[in-house]
């Protein structure tokens, strides 16, 4: 693409993914570039908006006429009804996981997105990782029936830090949080999810045990309030071996770049993305059946 070519993408939400994260990536690269941004709390737009030159607007409205995309980085409640708007008006939409807060609402939004014929992607950031995408790649060529995995995310980011004060983080945890990446890689490693079983000692910790199609079984350790002890890794299990990852490692700066570029031609050149709402929808689903057996236990 040329610089006159650039895709105008307007951001909506101005919080801590937004400025470290979407903003630097959607003002800079070459494919895109940052004209609008809007926000619950003017000020933050305005304080986001200003140094990439862009436009912090007064309303949702003004943001969909300055820009060709929209890019959203806010609560899973929130995002939906500005989604469905945006797809009416004919932009694209990156959604943030998961995309919504329930699954009857994510469910219409999927419905509306796909009616209104506009792309969509779910910034799923591991699935846009290049060496996370080599790994999925090397188990889908391996020689091997892979028959078990395990997925751990132990970190400290609803102790301290940018994402400590998310009201939705605390409320809902870790299983809403970075369950939908979890189940994202189960899923596309050892096939579709047919069962599950989900437990939680309290103090933010969750196990999962996961059901996959064919017979593949496979457990997740979730927890987002631990001291000690961090690490996000996974690890398939086969009959010729084992293969491993450390997600902590291989998400890095090239799946943002990867993510935009792939964004800004589904914008230019439309089509599908394999992480697109209906995507979205499917983890949200299992989403939902797992904070149901963790409600149904406590």
């Amino acid at each position: 693409m040329t610089m006159v070519e650039r895709v105008a993408v307007g951001l909506v939400g101005a919080g801590p993914w937004a400025s470290q994260v979407h903003a630097p990536v959607f003002a800079t690269g070459p494919e895109t570039r940052l004209t609008a941004v809007w926000a619950r709390r003017p000020e933050a737009a305005r304080e986001l908006a200003e140094p990439y030159g862009a436009q912090a607007c007064a309303g949702f409205d003004e943001l969909l006429d300055r820009c060709e995309a929209v890019v959203f980085a806010i609560a899973p409640e929130a995002q939906p009804a500005l989604a469905e708007r945006a797809a009416r008006a004919g932009k694209a939409v990156l959604l943030e996981k998961p995309i919504a807060g329930d699954v009857d609402t994510a469910r219409r939004l999927a419905d509306v997105i796909g009616a209104a014929g506009v792309g969509s992607m779910v910034a799923l950031s591991a699935r846009y990782a290049p060496r996370v995408r080599d790994f999925l790649v090397h188990l889908a060529g391996a020689e091997t029936a892979w028959r078990g995995g395990r997925l751990a995310c132990v970190t400290d980011a609803f102790l301290d830090g940018p994402f400590a004060a998310s009201p939705w983080r605390q409320t809902r945890g870790a299983i809403l949080d970075v369950g939908p990446h979890a189940f994202d890689l189960m899923s596309v490693a050892l096939g579709d999810i047919v069962d599950m079983r989900a437990d939680s000692p309290g103090a933010g910790w969750t196990a999962v045990q996961l059901v996959h199609a064919g017979g593949a079984v496979s457990q997740l350790v979730l927890c987002c309030a631990a001291e000690a002890g961090h690490r996000y890794d996974v690890e398939l299990y086969g009959s010729a071996g084992t293969a491993a990852l450390d997600l902590s490692t291989a998400i890095d700066g090239a799946a943002f770049a990867v993510l935009r570029a792939e964004f800004a031609s589904l914008v230019r050149d439309g089509g599908e993305h394999v992480c697109d709402v209906r995507r979205g929808l499917y983890l949200q689903e299992v989403i939902a059946r797992a904070e149901q057996q963790l409600a149904a236990a406590r």
